[in-house]
């Protein structure tokens, strides 16, 4: 039994699917949405990993694939790897991120720093998997896209050789199955460095549209998460994450993906092509506004 926490999100939902069917009836996953739908084959369990009973979700699992975020990183991997050590579980695959191993001191980083140390402390057998940026992060862009083709973000000269989630996905369930992947940290990237203004390029090409980048107060993009609802706090801290595009370490791609999976990372223009209908026209934008439905 392999137990999938964050499952609902952007990479616990690709790794639900890079198990299945293969995996099918000895995977769990774990959401705190009553509503949430996964594919047949995946035994949903409604937690939360601040303030559940985690014994009965960690019941009969061999392995646990740990994704926790925003400001209780630090506290739901330690409450995670206690209850799976006296669960008896045999191994722990955590998503972090690639500035730990760089020295970064942002908030993010810290708490996943302090989660790898907990679990590192813990005697379960560890993997740790460090992205960079995710090359979804682009969907964000898509309101602005088809509202008018000019794209607003801040740090316009960070480059990051962005990773697709997929590919994450792909390397997680090797490290989840497989042997020789124990006490391994894997930094996951993408073939190529990209700024901003590059991924906007690049979608121009797929999208056949005129696209523009238009470099935007960091401040801007706190004030656009909190209108979504995020905390204020988690928002700066998401954006200082976002600062350390700025580092040259994480422009420099590397062969981890390939080294687990036997092949190459995918490109961002790739990610494109497949993701292209996540980005309406500015017609199809329009026609939603107006008649309230999606196409």
């Amino acid at each position: 039994m392999i137990l999938i926490t964050g499952a609902t999100g952007t990479v616990g939902s690709e790794v639900v699917k890079a198990l299945l069917p293969a995996q099918a009836g000895r995977l769990r996953v774990l959401t705190r949405d009553p509503s949430a739908v996964f594919p047949d084959g995946a035994q949903k369990v409604v937690a939360d990993l601040g303030d559940s009973d985690l014994a009965p979700v960690l019941d009969g699992v061999h392995a646990v694939f740990s994704i926790t975020h925003g400001l209780d990183i630090a506290a739901h991997d330690q409450r995670l790897v206690t209850a799976a050590r006296r669960a008896g579980v045999e191994r722990v695959v955590k998503l972090s991120v690639r500035n730990v191993g760089h020295g970064g001191t942002d908030p993010i980083t810290t708490l996943h720093r302090a989660g790898e140390e907990a679990i590192r402390d813990s005697g379960v057998a560890w993997t740790f998997l460090r992205p960079t940026a995710f090359m979804s992060n682009a969907l964000n862009w898509a309101g602005m896209i088809a509202a008018d083709q000019v794209v607003y973000a801040p740090f316009a000269a960070g480059r990051a050789a962005v990773v697709d989630p997929a590919d994450i996905a792909a390397v997680a369930a090797a490290c989840l199955t497989q042997d020789g992947h124990l006490h391994r940290v894997y930094e996951l990237t993408g073939p190529e460095p990209l700024s901003p203004a590059d991924q906007v390029a690049l979608l121009g090409e797929v999208l056949w549209r005129d696209l523009r980048y238009v470099e935007a107060d960091p401040a801007g993009m706190v004030a656009q998460m909190v209108s979504y609802g995020m905390p204020e706090e988690q928002a700066q801290a998401v954006v200082e994450l976002f600062r350390s595009t700025m580092e040259p370490y994480n422009s420099e791609p590397t062969g981890d993906v390939a080294a687990v999976t036997g092949r190459a990372a995918g490109s961002f223009l790739d990610w494109a092509k497949a993701h292209r209908a996540a980005f309406p026209t500015p017609e199809a934008a329009q026609d939603t506004a107006t008649t309230g439905e999606s196409r």
